[in-house]
């Protein structure tokens, strides 16, 4: 179901051990190692977006692994817009936690 003004975000587009067909999103420099749905919920809420968590969800390539997606508000943004500036927040994230 494809929804106006909104964004599907999921934790594999920002995944730096998959590969493009496995379906990250963004180049490696931008991606972090397995990611989860908290992170990427912290990444989102960082960025001051509004948001809706479905953590049982499973992303139609790996469908025995419920890794869940967020869906956010797109605003005036691209797409490719909103998924660099969480992949940034992620890095962040990341960095914070090591």
């Amino acid at each position: 179901m494809r929804r106006k003004n909104e964004v599907v975000l999921w934790p594999v587009y920002f995944d730096s051990s998959k590969g493009r067909s496995a379906g990250r999103r963004l180049p490696k420099n931008l991606s972090v190692p397995s990611p989860s749905i908290q992170m990427l919920e912290k990444a989102v809420e960082n960025l001051g977006l509004k948001y809706e968590v479905f953590p049982e969800a499973a992303y139609s390539r790996f469908p025995w692994i419920k890794a869940g997606f967020i869906i956010t508000e797109k605003g005036k943004r691209s797409k490719n817009q909103i998924l660099k500036e969480v992949a940034a927040e992620l890095i962040k994230i990341s960095k914070g936690s090591s």
